[in-house]
This record gives structure tokens, sequence and C-alpha cells, in this order.
């Protein structure tokens, strides 16, 4: 098994070690995505989506700029789309 996991585990060491800063605000923006999920489970059919949704942009932001450090065009459009869309959804509710 650990012959298995260890190219993993390689690479997990290598990206932490290649940028700390970034590593820490992707394993944040994970942390906001999965809490924001459970939230969501936990309390259909009225989740708390004033709370929720500046909390998950704010992830979302966070994988837009990691995505952009990386250079990867794909994951950068869709954080940035995702922003936008929950923006606009968060105005919507508020005005």
């Amino acid at each position: 098994m650990n012959n298995l996991l260890k190219p993993t585990f390689d690479w997990i060491k290598n990206d932490y070690d290649t940028n700390r800063f970034r590593f820490c605000i992707e394993l944040l923006a994970w942390a906001i995505s999965i809490g924001c999920s459970i939230t969501m489970a936990v309390t259909v059919p009225s989740p708390p989506l004033l709370i929720l949704y500046p909390i998950w942009i704010t992830g979302c932001a966070l994988y837009a700029w990691a995505a952009y450090t990386r250079k990867s065009f794909g994951m950068l459009a869709n954080y940035l789309l995702l922003v936008a869309i929950d923006t606009i959804g968060l105005l919507r509710m508020v005005l």
C-alpha cells in the first residue's frame, strides 16, 4: 500500500515545498468548500445563504488566485465564473 500512495504523498510534499503560501491558501479554500457543502446538506431546505454565499465566494476567489499562480487557465476561468455567478446571486438576494 505504501508503494501505491508514495507518489501521491511525494507530489503533495513537492507542491508544499514549491509554494507554501499557495498550498495553504488552497487548503483553506478546500476547507471553505467542504464546510459550505456540509452546512448546506445539514440545513436544507433552509440553508443560511446570507452567511454561506460570501464565504463560498471567498473560497472561489482564493481558488482563482491559486489557479492564476499555477498558470491554469481552465481552473482560473472556472473559479472566476463561479465568483461572478455567485456574486450576482448574492446581490439579487440582498437587493
